[in-house]
């Protein structure tokens, strides 16, 4: 009874069954039951389109984009195949290098990891060989695989928790992917910078997200990676001119972080380095957003410790800023940075110090007479306290800028106001304990009394005269105490005595 009722149900299991069956084994098996031709049928149809056409995973490239793509073999060669299919190959052998192996065990070298940096080389020559013009699904793709390799969170222990001014002495980390890192840094490279890349078709691919998510990683301890970071930047703000504000602003956040909350950043280097190009293709005039940047991005980057790091790469941005500037009429931008320099001039740090004076230096061979006169009673004050500096190598270097010819004749033209600034500091220097800042101070003095004998004499009288002064008034100080002694002294304690004391819990009456 229960047979003859078990016999009448469907049987959908046999037919899913036969479905599975017939996908896995190319359609050859035939059920018994009835329906037995139509799953045959399904079957057949089912491997026919899996041996025509393989469609690449969705797991590792979205459907939407990669829909309709046909995916060839990834280990054939860009030879073997028909023009037509370079493009879906080229996406199938990005699909392959998406997969991310493990390099931090070097015994582990596998032959997948070989296959890989293989698959790597070979796009590389197709890309170089600029025989394709890529779709907009092997942008995608390409720009999907970059991602997958690259963008990634550094561990804390590749960061250092130092902030001192000396982490350029710090040894390099360098990473142990950095095989298979650099043939993908190559590729994207030379995909990027290709002729033929359709630039309204690729900034969908290379967006924000793409641009944000590639800066994180000038955080990488590994100066191999900033260095291929750095050059890859210069090609996506050269290529792609509708991201261009885009990566001016998303630059000054990283500086404003480093100035205001971190004061380390270890690829601060090489973005300034990218922008020293970009400022030197600025149109003139100088829009407000290119002196903004100036005024609210770089010159604070004089402010943290770890200035010497970059100090190279900030000093050429600033000269390309002024040398922009120089082509005007109306010149303001010399004078915000010499204003910006000596805002964050260092007091206690005898390097910084040294720094400071070699970029002051070159900002100043590049100023003319109507300028310097606009700059020079604040910039000549700051230089008479290097000039008496304590610290040998300061005071040392503040002399040696009387042997530039421009500054000794930007001087020599201004005597009458340079002079009486930094007279004191040279006859206190007469008495410095080293001996080469002695030196360097009697030839500066033989200088201006062969310029002007009667201006350094006018000078010695109104220091002999201010110094006179200061003794007397010095006297006066004293005097004064002393009477102020006296009459503490003859002050009666009885009177003291005499103010009832306040009892606690009571506030006194007022009169």
């Amino acid at each position: 009874m229960i047979k003859q009722i078990l016999s009448k149900l469907p049987r959908k299991s046999q037919k899913s069954d036969s479905l599975d069956s017939a996908g896995v084994d190319s359609g050859n098996h035939t059920s018994n039951s009835g329906n037995g031709v139509q799953c045959t049928n399904i079957g057949n149809s089912i491997t026919s389109r899996l041996s025509v056409v393989k469609r690449v995973s969705s797991a590792v490239f979205p459907a939407s984009i990669m829909a309709g793509v046909e995916a060839v073999e990834p280990n054939l060669s860009f030879k073997d195949v028909s023009n037509p299919q370079k493009q879906n190959l080229f996406i199938s052998k990005l699909k392959l290098c998406s997969k991310v192996s493990d390099f931090s065990d070097l015994d582990k070298a596998t032959s997948e990891q070989d296959v890989k940096c293989q698959t790597l080389i070979e796009l590389i020559d197709f890309v170089s060989s600029g025989s394709a013009k890529f779709n907009e699904p092997a942008v995608a793709a390409m720009c999907k695989m970059c991602a997958i390799n690259l963008f990634r969170v550094f561990p804390p222990k590749y960061r250092s928790n130092t902030s001192s001014g000396e982490a350029e002495d710090d040894e390099p980390m360098f990473d142990p992917a950095w095989s298979n890192l650099q043939l993908v840094y190559d590729l994207l490279l030379r995909f990027i910078s290709y002729d033929s890349l359709d630039a309204k078709v690729s900034k969908k691919h290379v967006d924000h997200s793409f641009i944000l998510r590639l800066l994180d990683l000038f955080e990488s301890e590994d100066p191999r990676e900033r260095d291929c970071l750095k050059t890859i930047l210069h090609s996506i703000y050269g290529k792609f001119m509708v991201h261009r504000p885009f990566v001016r602003k998303a630059v000054s956040n990283i500086i404003y972080r480093l100035v205001f909350e971190t004061e380390r950043h270890n690829g601060i280097a090489e973005l300034l380095e990218v922008f020293g190009s970009i400022i030197s293709g600025f149109a003139i005039p100088l829009k407000e957003e290119h002196k903004m940047f100036l005024w609210r991005a770089l010159i604070p980057l004089h402010k943290p410790k770890s200035v010497g790091v970059y100090h190279q790469q900030l000093t050429y941005c600033v000269v390309q800023f002024i040398d922009k500037d120089q082509k005007l009429s109306n010149s303001v931008i010399k004078g915000l940075v010499i204003k910006g320099l000596l805002k964050y001039w260092p007091i206690t740090n005898s390097q910084k110090e040294l720094m400071f004076m070699s970029e002051l230096e070159e900002i100043l061979e590049m100023t003319n007479m109507v300028e310097f006169q606009k700059i020079m009673v604040p910039v000549f004050r700051r230089i008479a306290c290097c000039l008496n500096s304590s610290h040998y190598q300061v005071a040392e270097r503040a002399h040696l800028l009387w042997n530039n010819e421009h500054v000794l004749d930007l001087v020599t033209h201004n005597r009458h106001v340079i002079f009486p600034l930094i007279f004191r500091s040279l006859e206190m220097n007469q008495n410095h304990w080293n001996q080469t800042v002695l030196n360097l101070t009697q030839n500066i003095l033989k200088k201006f009394s062969e310029m002007d004998e009667e201006l350094l004499l006018a000078c010695q009288r109104k220091l002999e005269e201010e110094n006179s002064q200061s003794i007397e008034a010095a006297e006066k100080r004293k005097l004064a105490w002393e009477r102020l002694e006296t009459t503490a002294a003859a002050f009666k304690p009885s009177a003291i005595n005499m103010i009832p004391p306040v009892q606690s819990g009571t506030l006194p009456v007022a009169c």
